[in-house]
C-alpha cells in the first residue's frame, strides 16, 4: 500500500492507517501495528486529552472493570496487578505502560474529533474530515467503543424538577459530590449500579439500589489464587498464559452451562445469593429475575461485596416501578415514597454504531444497519475500513485483539500480493439478524437497529465464542469473500 504519497502538499496528514480513539482497542490496535507491521505508518484520533477511552472517561466511586483482567489485558503485555477485577486508574496506568513500551503516544493526535469519513476509489484512500482539518490515509480502523461518549441513556422521570435533591449520572461524576452521611438511591440493577454500590455505601448514610426487576448478581474471586500461586514460581509472562488460558476457558464454559441448563443455573445462583445473604425471602424478591441466566449479561460482585454491603445494613434493595418524583424523593408505584437526598441515575448507555463517523463511498452514503458485519470486524462493501467491537459474554478486549491481528494479516497479503483496496463482498445472500441477538437487555433492544447485521453463514457470523473465532483465524485466510484491486488499477484510475 503507498503510504507516502502526500496531500495537498503536506505528507504529515496521510498515514497507511488512520485509527480513530486511543482507548483499549486503539491502543491494543496500534501495538498489535508495532509488532507485526513495524515501520507502519499510522496516526491514532482522540477527542480527549488522554488515551484510555472509557477508563478516562468513567471516574465514579468504585470503577472497574467487570471481567477478569487477565483476558481482559492484552496477550503480548502479562497483567501482573494484585486484584483480577482492576480499579480504572490501574487499568489506565496498564494502558499507558503499554502505549510507552511500544513508543505509541507520539502517534497519538489529542483533542480531535472525526466528523466524517469519504473513500474515494479513483484515489483508493479515505478522506476524513475532523474538527482539527483534515486527514488522508489507505486504511481506516475505528476502535470508537460502542457507546455514546456525550450522554448515558436518562429515562423520562416524571417530577425530576421538583426534587430538591441531588441528581447524577455515572457518565459524569461530579469530582467534589459529597456523599457523607447522605441517603442515597442509586437506581439501575446493571454492572454500574452493582459497582457504585458497595464503593459509596460506607461513606454515605444508606444506599438503595432501586430496580425495576431483579438481575443476577454473581460472586467473583477479586484475587486470582492460581495466578498469585504461578507468578511465585514462573515468569509473569508464563503465568498470564496459563491464568489466561485457565479464564478463557472458565468464562467460556460458565456461559455455555448456564445457557444450556438455565434451571440449574438459576438454582446454583439463588443457593448462591441466600447463602451469602442468610435471607431467602429476600433474595427471591430482588435477586431472583424472571429471565434465565445469560439472556442478561450476569452481574459481577468481587468476593461478593454487594451481599456484604446489604448484610451489614450499609445498602438495601427495593424492587418496585417509579411513578414520580417528588421534593423528598421518590414516589413508587407501590405508592411508598422512597426518601433521598442524592439519586445517582445508572440507568445505562446510549449505544453508537462506529463512533457516530458518517461514512460515504464514492459519494454514497453508508448506513451502518445496511451493510453485514464481515468476521465482526470489516462492512460489506465498504473498501478498506475496519472497526472493532468486543464480546458481550466474557472481555471486551479478546475480540478487538483478534480484529487488529485480522487487519495486520489483511494489510499484510495486500502488500504481498499488490493490492490497494479491500472490500468484503458476498458471494451469495446470506440471512441478516442484528448484530447481537443474544442478549435481552434494554440498551441493546434500545440501539442495536442502528449497528451492522450479521449474517448466516461464515465469514459473517458474529459469534459469542472466542474459542470459535481463534480456531476460525489459524488458517489466515483473509481472501474469503473478499474483492481485491490491484495497486496498479487504483494508480491508473486515479490519473
Amino acid at each position: 500500500m503507498d503510504a507516502t504519497r502526500p496531500v495537498d502538499g503536506d505528507a504529515d496528514r496521510h498515514v497507511e492507517v488512520l485509527i480513530v480513539g486511543a482507548g483499549v482497542s486503539g491502543i491494543g490496535a496500534a501495538c498489535r501495528l508495532t509488532r507485526e507491521r513495524p515501520g507502519t505508518a499510522y496516526t491514532i484520533l482522540e477527542q480527549r486529552a488522554a488515551l484510555g477511552g472509557t477508563w478516562d472517561l468513567f471516574r465514579y466511586p468504585g470503577v472497574r472493570s467487570d471481567t477478569d483482567m487477565y483476558t481482559y489485558s492484552y496477550p503480548f503485555k502479562p497483567w501482573t496487578g494484585a486484584s483480577s477485577m482492576a480499579c480504572g486508574a490501574d487499568i489506565r496506568g496498564y494502558l499507558q505502560e503499554a502505549a510507552a513500551e511500544h513508543d505509541v503516544e507520539r502517534h497519538i493526535v489529542f483533542g480531535t474529533t472525526v466528523l466524517d469519513a469519504s473513500w474515494s476509489s479513483g484515489d483508493a484512500r479515505w478522506t476524513v474530515r475532523t474538527s482539527d482539518g483534515t486527514w488522508t490515509c489507505a486504511f481506516l480502523l475505528l476502535c470508537t467503543g460502542y457507546y455514546d461518549y456525550a450522554r448515558g441513556y436518562q429515562p423520562d422521570l416524571p417530577g425530576l424538577d421538583e426534587f430538591t435533591g441531588t441528581v447524577v449520572h455515572p457518565q459524569f461524576w461530579p469530582a467534589d459530590l459529597e456523599l457523607s452521611g447522605r441517603r442515597v438511591v442509586v437506581i439501575g440493577s446493571g454492572a454500574t449500579a452493582v459497582t457504585i454500590i458497595p464503593a459509596i455505601a460506607r461513606e454515605a448514610g444508606h444506599v438503595t439500589m432501586l430496580q425495576r426487576s431483579p438481575s443476577y448478581v454473581l460472586p467473583l474471586p477479586a484475587v486470582d489464587a492460581l495466578a498469585d500461586a504461578l507468578r511465585a514460581r514462573l515468569s509473569s509472562r508464563s503465568a498470564h498464559r496459563i491464568v489466561r488460558a485457565k479464564n478463557v476457558l472458565l468464562t467460556q464454559g460458565i456461559y455455555t452451562f448456564f445457557r444450556a441448563f438455565p434451571g440449574v443455573s438459576r438454582r446454583l445462583l439463588r443457593t448462591t445469593a441466600v447463602r451469602l445473604l442468610g435471607d431467602e425471602a429476600y433474595v427471591d424478591a430482588h435477586f431472583t429475575p424472571r429471565y434465565d441466566p445469560w439472556h442478561q449479561r450476569l452481574t459481577i460482585a468481587p468476593d461478593g461485596d454487594l451481599f456484604a454491603a446489604i448484610r451489614e445494613g450499609r445498602a438495601s434493595v427495593v424492587t418496585d416501578t417509579i411513578d414520580r418524583f417528588v421534593p423528598e424523593g421518590i414516589r413508587l408505584g407501590s405508592g411508598a415514597t422512597l426518601p433521598a437526598d442524592l439519586v445517582v441515575c445508572a440507568t445505562g448507555l446510549v449505544l453508537r454504531p462506529l463512533g457516530g463517523v458518517e461514512l460515504t463511498v464514492d459519494g454514497r452514503p453508508v448506513a451502518p444497519a445496511d451493510t453485514v458485519a464481515y468476521r465482526a470486524v470489516m462492512l460489506s462493501g465498504v473498501p478498506n475500513l475496519a472497526f472493532s467491537f468486543g464480546y458481550t459474554n466474557t472481555s471486551w478486549t479478546l475480540r478487538s485483539d483478534l480484529s487488529a491481528r485480522f487487519v495486520c494479516r489483511l494489510l499484510r497479503h495486500m502488500d504481498r500480493h499488490g493490492h490497494a483496496v479491500a472490500t468484503p463482498a458476498p458471494t451469495v445472500d446470506t440471512p441478516r439478524r442484528p448484530f447481537i441477538d443474544d442478549l435481552d437487555a434494554g440498551y441493546i433492544r434500545r440501539g442495536i437497529g442502528a449497528f451492522p447485521r450479521k449474517g448466516g453463514r461464515a465469514p459473517w457470523l458474529v459469534r459469542q465464542n472466542y474459542l470459535a473465532d481463534r480456531l476460525a483465524a489459524l488458517p489466515g485466510d483473509v481472501a474469503r469473500e473478499m474483492r481485491f484491486t490491484p495497486r496498479t488499477a487504483a494508480r491508473v484510475s486515479a490519473r
